[in-house]
């Protein structure tokens, strides 16, 4: 029986690359999304970890062999017998990554070339825990580098500004200090907001971030993607974290109330026009 191969232990500094999968996503996007975020970065991570939630289709599987192989670089796989939701996966992956250092990397999202690179610099230059960029979206029908822009504020005060009104960093383009994030809990289930919701525990901690003007991700919008941001189960989340917010002291009922109306618009509306107010609220709110 072969030994199992032992990776070396990344140094201070280095950077790890989170990326859970599920059974929900596609091959063939699966193993671009790999390569973007490892062997195509003009750094590349010292490790990739792969969190698998639940069992997979014959095609992933073919895929994380790959990524067993070595083909993706160093890289380590943590399973998990049953699916367990996105908090979970990303709280197994935090808690078995090596590094101080960790990029997070969707299963069907794209990394520019010096995405790890650029963000490295800048979290270490600047002193940062938590630091995103700007994304662009792409589609089936819209080619990389012609879709519409996502942005967020780039400066640490702006940044705690816009926290209580919308998510001030774009997930699938975060890289975060592991000691930061596991110091106020990681990532806590909440659905479609365990995000949004550890940003809020690391800022209202002391955590220093900022967000780069660069475009460091391309962000697949399919064509279901603004239909699955609706409904009571998404407005429940909302309601939740808003309670959250409120006995936090980040906001006042005043701010409460008015997150919740417009939460609710948004959620309830139909897909198509929530389509339209993403792209005349949200991306203007700075």
């Amino acid at each position: 029986m072969t030994a199992p191969v032992q990776l070396p232990v990344p140094s201070e500094g280095e950077v790890t690359v989170l990326m859970p999968v599920w059974r929900g996503d596609r091959p063939e996007r699966f193993a671009q999304a790999l390569a973007s975020a490892t062997i195509e970065q003009t750094e590349p991570p010292a490790e990739l970890v792969l969190v698998i939630d639940g069992p997979l289709g014959e095609g992933l599987e073919a895929v994380v062999a790959q990524v067993e192989d070595g083909a993706f670089g160093p890289a380590r796989v943590v399973r998990a017998s049953a699916h367990e939701g996105l908090a979970r996966a990303l709280q197994r992956g935090l808690e078995a990554c090596r590094t101080d250092i960790i990029a997070r990397a969707d299963a069907d999202d794209l990394c520019r070339p010096q995405r790890l690179a650029l963000q490295r610099s800048a979290m270490e230059q600047g002193g940062l825990d938590l630091l995103s960029s700007a994304m662009q979206e792409f589609s089936d029908s819209t080619p990389r580098g012609g879709g519409a822009l996502r942005t967020r504020p780039l400066a640490h005060q702006e940044i705690l500004d816009y926290l209580p009104r919308h998510s001030p960093f774009h997930h699938p383009a975060v890289m975060l200090r592991r000691s930061t994030a596991l110091a106020v809990g990681g990532y806590r289930a909440l659905d479609f907001l365990e995000d949004y919701w550890l940003w809020e525990r690391m800022l209202l901690g002391g955590a220093r971030s900022a967000n780069l003007p660069e475009v460091l991700v391309d962000y697949r919008v399919d064509a279901d993607l603004f239909a699955r941001r609706g409904g009571w189960r998404m407005f429940v989340s909302d309601l939740r974290l808003q309670r959250i917010f409120r006995a936090d002291g980040l906001i006042g009922p005043g701010m409460l109330a008015l997150n919740l109306a417009r939460r609710a618009a948004y959620r309830f509306a139909p897909g198509w026009l929530r389509r339209i107010g993403y792209r005349l609220v949200v991306e203007r709110m700075r």
